[in-house]
């Protein structure tokens, strides 16, 4: 049995998730109370089916005490032997805000004294302990629903063999890390093509741009030492039992560097690992 629980802030995504597993044949439901977990995975542990894949939502909608047992609910789990993800969707308070105004839709714990940023805030607060716990974390503060849907589908569905799937994703410091990182690395100080006015307008995928930096030698240093350092830890993150791991590779603008050497580091990596992924957070590439 597959279970994957989706939890997250109001607005961040988690209806268009679960539309996405149902599409691929999960199971889902949504807002179900932590606490009738146990009796919903042995009834459906009953039915005589193979590979039964099961998505649930958990979120604020639940009662305060109900969502503070989620975390000790899910550890029985694991601890009697389902394989349970926990996927966790967040995004940008100014960012859930403007999709609330867009769609108009009234946030679940908001009222007439409580205002939206507040009801957000106290969002985040309730669903701290399932946040704590995750697997997976997804800031979907720049992503469109195409965007999601993808990102959900080739790291969640695409992660149906044993083994840690890694995502190597570049990014722009200059819009903020990655919530979703649990590795960064910063090459901020290596040349920047951005100020070679034929490059500026190219990405780290272009021939021009990865000569460019292949021709300063602490590019090549720079990648072998990241590459040491992961070739040492990922397996120790391997063998935690993680099932999910992100490394971030950020630059100014995540446009030229950070994107050369995503694309280095996951083409190293491809041959020790079954599920190597690639993002480039800042463009569509």
């Amino acid at each position: 049995m597959r279970l994957v629980i989706i939890s997250g802030r109001s607005g961040s995504g988690k209806s268009s998730a679960l539309q996405l597993l149902e599409d691929v044949g999960f199971n889902c439901i949504d807002n179900l109370p932590a606490s009738l977990l146990p009796e919903l995975v042995n009834r459906v542990n009953e039915q005589p089916l193979e590979n039964t894949r099961l998505a649930l939502g958990i979120d604020a909608r639940n009662l305060w005490q109900d969502v503070q047992q989620a975390p000790r609910v899910i550890n029985t789990l694991r601890e009697s032997g389902v394989q349970c993800d926990v996927i966790y969707l967040d995004a940008r308070s100014p960012v859930l805000v403007q999709r609330f105004s867009e769609t108009r839709r009234k946030h679940p714990l908001s009222d007439n004294r409580t205002h939206l940023l507040e009801a957000l805030n106290r969002e985040k607060e309730l669903l701290a302990p399932v946040a704590a716990m995750a697997d997976l974390v997804i800031d979907t503060s720049s992503l469109s629903l195409h965007q999601l849907r993808d990102l959900v589908k080739n790291r969640v569905v695409g992660h149906e063999t044993p083994g840690m799937a890694i995502l190597f994703q570049s990014f722009g410091f200059k819009h903020g890390v990655p919530v979703d990182a649990d590795l960064v690395f910063d090459l901020r100080c290596l040349p920047n093509p951005y100020w070679v006015a034929e490059l500026r307008q190219k990405t780290g995928r272009d021939p021009e741009v990865i000569e460019y930096l292949r021709n300063h030698p602490e590019t090549a240093e720079m990648q072998r030492d990241i590459t040491q350092f992961l070739q040492r830890w990922l397996p120790a993150y391997q063998r935690s039992n993680r099932s999910y791991t992100c490394v971030s590779i950020g630059c100014t603008g995540g446009r030229h560097r950070s994107v050369y050497m995503v694309e280095q580091l996951a083409r190293v990596f491809s041959g020790e690992f079954d599920n190597v992924q690639i993002r480039h957070r800042e463009q569509q590439l």
